[in-house]
């Protein structure tokens, strides 16, 4: 039987879904064949409504060789797992003649543990009783989450958090779940036969499509130990989000509450004299961290210095005695044991890696009104272990709708570890990039809308000319408007002075749960809806709801952002152009993100309006423009305000 074509099993899957072949689709999807016959690599930006998934799942599923499929977010893993490969898969069974199995696979923590639920997680003294459920009122929102984990635990086929609704507080999910350091391995463990995230791993390793997140792909390369299983394919969708998603991966942290419970939970099996020692270092560096204050420590102060060896030395003597000593008058030493361990252990490699001062990394105190002072450390870029750790042994595939950025790819593909497209080395992996477009029409049913008379933001204040047109927009859009800001005050201030001044519902960002949010803004055309920077890459409200994105100001990262204002230092003094690579990059990358909130399906119309006139005046605003979808671009006042109303009265008309 001749092999079935690409074409003839996109049709399948496509007709199976209810959908339309879309040309850029169709490109898509020979791109990705081509990558994984050539065991080359691909960037593919696809616009909004592409049907992207398809686009990589059907030459995923054709191939035969397991894949992995890595997403940024909980809502795209659960539409694959949930849909879209439930559907493709049984599409495609005719003409494959073969049935694909498909898993999703998570880190540790996301998996309920057994061992916690059954015996009690282990407490810190001043948290009060060892079984967290008698220690929790039955009464309390905590007590109640707890009780409602055991029953579900008797009924979950996947232990997995999110398969739980309604959810539950971080704080009741972390006294029956465990990280990967704190877990006493299927073999020690009484319930190792029955551990959903060992079940989870063993699926996988049958699976021939496993879904997983960018953060434990980011585990999976950096740490050495593999756990994602084998694999000759990896396509990262949402691949704008990777970078940041592993540099989150490979920072450390120390904070004096931190260490605090690293020592309390090590005094309880380590003999006196060694529990002071860290008791003592504890104190100490917790001196040091209230006289902390923000900003990046480009050389490491002499008494932080000396705080972080007394650290460093007392926990690795705490380490070597949690090894030797047994404790049978601690009850359930082996899970007591293990959480000492990670912690100690946790303290002991972030105070080396700080003191060992890897001119690659990047060191900085942030200060919490709240929580107090935080020492960090992270990478200055992650792109040579992204070059090293994703491109060696497999074939790669980047998608996402926005990676495309100045006109070409080449800025996401420094980011990435690749060198500039067509350049050949021997260190530099092969790439090609495509855009296969998108199947809306961004000059016929969108605007581009620059404040130019408006005056430059500056740093601080209130700007009175931009609320007035901010109201104004408003007014004559009727509501119908998300607006993006580049600071929660700055979304704060917004939000008290239009609630004055029009009768239009304003809803802010915090004030209720996202997903509680976008649901009333969704529901209500005269609502708007003001945030930051989850509301510029996580909604998606096709219709007349929303019909005008405004921007406050050009989101480059703050000039005070440690790690940000580092690695454009770094650039520079290569030779490059710090600003550009860095600075504009970053708003480039989250201004095409906002402006893609505006057209989500084929009948949308609508104003993307940017309140900063650099966009228009300066050097880079070509860049940044060019970044964006291709909309109507004007700077005219006036002919927006007329737009945005007739986009209106015919929502109106239509009884929208």
């Amino acid at each position: 039987m001749t092999k079935p074509s690409l074409p003839d099993l996109l049709h399948a899957a496509v007709t199976a879904v209810g959908g339309t072949e879309r040309p850029g689709q169709v490109a898509m999807a020979e791109a990705v064949g081509e990558a994984i016959d050539e065991q080359s690599h691909r960037l593919i930006q696809a616009g909004t409504g592409t049907g992207k998934s398809l686009g990589y799942l059907v030459p995923a599923l054709a191939h035969g060789e397991r894949v992995v499929v890595a997403t940024a977010t909980l809502a795209l893993q659960r539409q694959l797992v949930e849909r879209d490969l439930p559907r493709t898969v049984d599409a495609l069974h005719p003409l494959l003649r073969r049935r694909p199995e498909f898993a999703m696979l998570k880190g540790r923590s996301n998996y309920l543990c057994l061992h916690r639920l059954h015996e009690g997680a282990p407490q810190d003294e001043e948290e009060g009783l060892f079984d967290q459920f008698e220690a929790a009122a039955p009464t309390s929102k905590l007590g109640k989450d707890l009780l409602r984990l055991r029953d579900w635990a008797d009924e979950t086929e996947t232990g997995d958090r999110d398969d739980m609704t309604p959810g539950v507080s971080d704080k009741a999910w972390s006294q029956v779940s465990v990280s990967s350091r704190e877990c006493l391995g299927a073999s020690k463990c009484a319930y190792g036969a029955e551990c959903f995230a060992e079940a989870a791993r063993e699926r996988a390793k049958l699976a021939d499509v496993v879904v997983t997140n960018h953060a434990l792909l980011a585990i999976d390369a950096i740490e050495g130990a593999p756990i994602l299983p084998q694999h000759e394919v990896l396509i990262v969708d949402e691949a704008h989000e990777l970078v940041g998603r592993v540099t989150g991966v490979a920072t450390g942290e120390l904070t004096p509450g931190q260490v605090n419970r690293a020592v309390k939970r090590a005094a309880k099996l380590v003999d006196e004299k060694v529990a002071d020692s860290l008791q003592t270092a504890s104190e100490g560096f917790e001196r040091v961290m209230e006289l902390a204050l923000p900003g990046r420590l480009e050389e490491i102060p002499e008494d932080l210095g000396y705080a972080l060896a007394a650290l460093r030395d007392a926990a690795r003597t705490v380490v070597s005695a949690l090894g030797t000593t047994r404790d049978k008058s601690v009850q359930d030493e082996d899970a007591v044991r293990k959480q000492a361990l990670a912690s100690v252990e946790n303290v002991h490699d972030v105070a080396e890696r700080i003191l060992v001062g890897s001119e690659w990394d990047v060191v900085w105190f942030e200060r919490h009104d709240r929580f107090g002072a935080t020492l960090r450390v992270a990478p200055m870029s992650v792109s040579g272990l992204l070059r090293e750790k994703l491109f060696s042994e497999r074939s790669v595939v980047l998608t996402s709708a926005t990676l495309k950025l100045g006109g070409d790819f080449n800025g996401v593909g420094a980011s990435l570890g690749l060198g500039p497209e067509g350049m050949e080395g021997e260190d530099l992996p092969e790439w090609k990039g495509l855009d296969v477009g998108s199947p809306f029409e961004y000059r016929k049913q969108g605007i581009l809308y620059v404040a130019k008379h408006l005056a430059t933001p500056g740093r601080e204040g209130t700007r009175g000319d931009m609320m007035d047109e901010l109201a104004e927009l408003i007014g004559a859009a009727g509501g119908r408007t998300l607006g993006l800001f580049s600071s929660m005050r700055a979304a704060q201030a917004a939000a008290d002075e239009l609630r004055t001044r029009l009768d239009n519902p304003i809803l802010l960002q915090g004030e209720e749960t996202l997903g509680e949010l976008i649901k009333t803004f969704a529901g209500d055309p005269r609502t708007c809806l003001f945030g930051t920077l989850s509301l510029w890459q996580g909604v998606d409200v096709p219709g007349p709801s929303c019909q005008l994105v405004v921007m406050d100001r050009i989101p480059f990262p703050r000039p005070d952002d440690p790690l940000m204002s580092a690695r454009q230092k770094s650039v520079e003094e290569n030779g490059g152009n710090g600003f550009m690579a860095v600075a504009a990059t970053h708003a480039a990358l989250l201004m095409a993100q906002g402006a893609g909130r505006l057209v989500r399906a084929s009948g949308d119309r609508g104003v993307v309006a940017v309140l900063d006139p650099r966009l228009a005046t300066a050097r880079y605003g070509g860049f940044l423009r060019s970044s964006l979808p291709d909309f109507w671009y004007t700077t005219d006042r006036n002919q927006v305000r007329k737009s945005l109303a007739a986009i209106d009265a015919a929502a109106q008309a239509d009884g929208k």
